[in-house]
């Protein structure tokens, strides 16, 4: 993947995260940064990466989706199934990056969703097993290498047709 698409991946997966209350406003202005220099442009997308710390919480709901739309990205409306799996697949994409450990990622997941997502709900059982490790005869290895390999299956699912960019 060419520093290009991996930022528009980046970028996406920001906007989804920033939507679920994940991240703070400011990541999405850093990550608009990140994605000019990386060689992604359009005019809105100037624009976001314009705004400072102080302005984002105020101004990336406004900027963010013309800027997305400039850029042939996604603005997923809150609370939509869509939205919902694409964030799945962006937090599950943080835990290789160390971003989060196996057993952050199944609670968030968890949290955020029950087991009612399909996409997520072997990530949200795993949360429960982590919580009966005493009463059972597996250890926290055995359940983090079981969600490591759920969070890559999870992170290279494709999208729903047209929702992100091709390999995100």
């Amino acid at each position: 993947m060419s520093s290009v698409e991996q930022a528009a991946c980046t970028l996406q997966d920001h906007a989804v995260l920033w939507s679920l209350r994940e991240i703070p406003a400011a990541d999405v202005v850093s990550a608009a940064c990140d994605a000019l220099v990386a060689g992604l442009d359009s005019p809105a997308l100037q624009t976001l990466a314009a705004c400072t710390r102080a302005e984002a919480d105020y101004d990336v709901p406004d900027l963010l989706p013309p800027a997305l739309d400039e850029l042939g990205l996604t603005f997923y409306p809150a609370g939509s199934i869509a939205g919902q799996e694409a964030a799945a697949r962006a937090l599950a994409r943080r835990m290789p990056t160390g971003a989060l450990t196996p057993s952050d990622l199944v609670f968030r997941i968890h949290q955020r969703f029950g087991h009612g997502l399909p996409p997520t709900r072997r990530l949200a059982a795993f949360d429960d097993e982590y919580r009966i490790l005493e009463y059972g005869d597996r250890t926290p290895a055995h359940i983090d290498a079981d969600v490591t390999a759920e969070a890559l299956r999870l992170a290279q699912a494709p999208a729903r047709a047209g929702a992100a960019p091709a390999g995100c």
